[in-house]
């Protein structure tokens, strides 16, 4: 039986740009953080041109670069928490965060009008209580996750400990009232300095335009911001065309023409699979039930490959779009993936969203565009039942139908918010039933064999 293929990319070392890569993967970091598209990217530009304005020398303007590109890496790891304490979306909580100031009034209304509002009386009340008295202990703690969490990925992504440590202290403030450790002045890393004011001025920005963007920077002067970065800051807005180009479809061609010669990065096979593999737990710290999900899931998908006889170069392939098959679900709230109870028609709605989202994100890489199907179609069906376009079997090309066999085998076999994990005989007698309408049978005759040879070696170990 002759199965359709994806068309794997030939060998792409030294043909594609970190910035490329890492600028596209940003837009998926934008979803979880309630941001609109290309956040991180026009933060970049702000931060870049406030940078040179000082006059970091080069080495120092490319770790500024990918300090701001990469600062929301940890923003998924307390997404959990978040819905969790404030009984809250998460994406619409987070977006609405960064509007918010030290100011008592400001924090009290936000508490009010962000907890709780589609819980009961009762409910609602104790959550509101509880975020009041232990308000400071919760904020810390998130904050720390998500910075802590953000510098470890930056590292496995091969970033020197200054870009890991400004994104550590991404929430730190100028007058020592921000976290996670609450530095002050100059013991604020540089980057992270230059980061939290482009991050401000892009939010305010979008939402409002450039003189609000100015009014919320300079409002903040001594508290948030080191006056130096704020002056250099509206001397680079001052410049002819500054606001235009942030605000215009062209800002993302220009930030990576903004990115600092590197010679010693070299994008290769190796750092590709690094990147596919860090992403992979940006996307699983989303939700506990999604813990080490990507990572099985391209087990799963290899081992498959391996019983099909795929080479080397396509397993390769393979497992790195297993890997980020599921990075739309980033722009899912965790009150959706982590409910309790069947989804309503909009919760159900949204969670399918995740697919084209995965796709739309993934064909922003030109390495990953072949990837960026499997990302759509993973939910797809061979009986043309499936999401989100209802493609039919001719459609559907074999690395599809793997991960899909795969994706399904270890949410059956794992714990999920409505059940527990299943047997491994369960889960495979539930996918037995679908062969041929929802599975592919070779595909899934290629897992049973796998298991059936770790099984084995599991006995004779024993």
């Amino acid at each position: 039986m002759s199965l359709p293929s994806a068309g794997v990319d030939a060998d792409i070392s030294g043909d594609v740009r970190l910035s490329d890569i890492l600028a596209a993967l940003s837009h998926a970091l934008d979803l979880t953080e309630g941001q609109p598209p290309g956040h991180c990217v026009r933060a970049t530009f702000i931060g870049m041109h406030v940078g040179r304005v000082m006059g970091l020398e080069t080495r120092a303007l490319w770790e500024l670069y990918y300090t701001i590109m990469l600062k929301d890496l940890g923003c998924s790891s307390n997404a959990a928490r978040i819905c969790a304490l404030y009984l809250s979306d998460d994406i619409g909580f987070k977006r609405d965060f960064k509007t918010v100031s030290d100011s008592l009034p400001k924090v009290l209304g936000f508490v009010f009008s962000h907890t709780g509002l589609n819980t009961g009386l009762a409910e609602r009340f104790r959550a509101v209580l509880n975020v009041l008295q232990n308000g400071g202990a919760i904020v810390d703690d998130l904050i720390q996750t998500r910075c802590q969490r953000g510098a470890e990925i930056a590292a496995r992504l091969r970033f020197p400990p200054a870009v890991c440590t400004a994104i550590h202290a991404l929430d730190e403030h100028w007058n020592g009232k921000g976290r996670p450790d609450h530095l002050a002045g100059p013991a604020i890393p540089l980057y992270a300095r230059i980061a939290l004011l482009a991050q401000v001025a892009d939010v305010f920005h979008t939402a409002a335009g450039p003189a609000a963007a100015l009014a919320e920077i300079r409002g903040r002067i001594g508290t948030w911001f080191d006056p130096e970065i704020v002056a250099s800051f509206e001397s680079a807005a001052a410049a002819p065309g500054f606001w235009e180009l942030l605000g215009s479809d062209a800002v993302e061609a220009a930030v990576l023409a903004l990115e600092p010669a590197q010679s010693a990065i070299v994008v290769d096979e190796s750092y590709l699979d690094d990147i596919a593999q860090a992403f992979a737990q940006v996307i699983d710290a989303k939700s506990p039930f999604t813990s080490g999900h990507s990572e099985r899931v391209a087990v799963y998908a290899d081992m498959v490959a391996a019983e099909l006889g795929l080479d080397a170069r396509r397993r390769r392939w393979l497992r790195r779009a297993a890997l980020l098959h599921d990075v739309g679900k980033l722009g899912v709230s965790n009150a959706i993936l982590d409910k309790n109870g069947k989804l309503d028609d909009d919760e159900w709605h949204a969670m399918r969203g995740h697919a084209l989202l995965s796709e739309t994100i993934l064909a922003r890489v030109p390495a990953f565009q072949d990837m960026a199907r499997i990302g759509g179609g993973h939910h797809e069906r061979l009986d043309g039942r499936g999401y989100p376009r209802g493609l039919e079997a001719a459609d559907i090309a074999l690395e599809t139908r793997i991960v899909s066999v795969a994706d399904v085998f270890d949410a059956l076999t794992a714990d999920r918010p409505y059940r527990k994990a299943m047997p491994l005989d369960k889960a495979l007698t539930i996918m037995r039933a679908d062969l041929g309408t929802a599975f592919d049978p070779i595909c899934f005759a290629a897992l049973e064999r796998a298991l059936a040879v770790i099984e084995g070696d599991l006995a004779r170990a024993a």
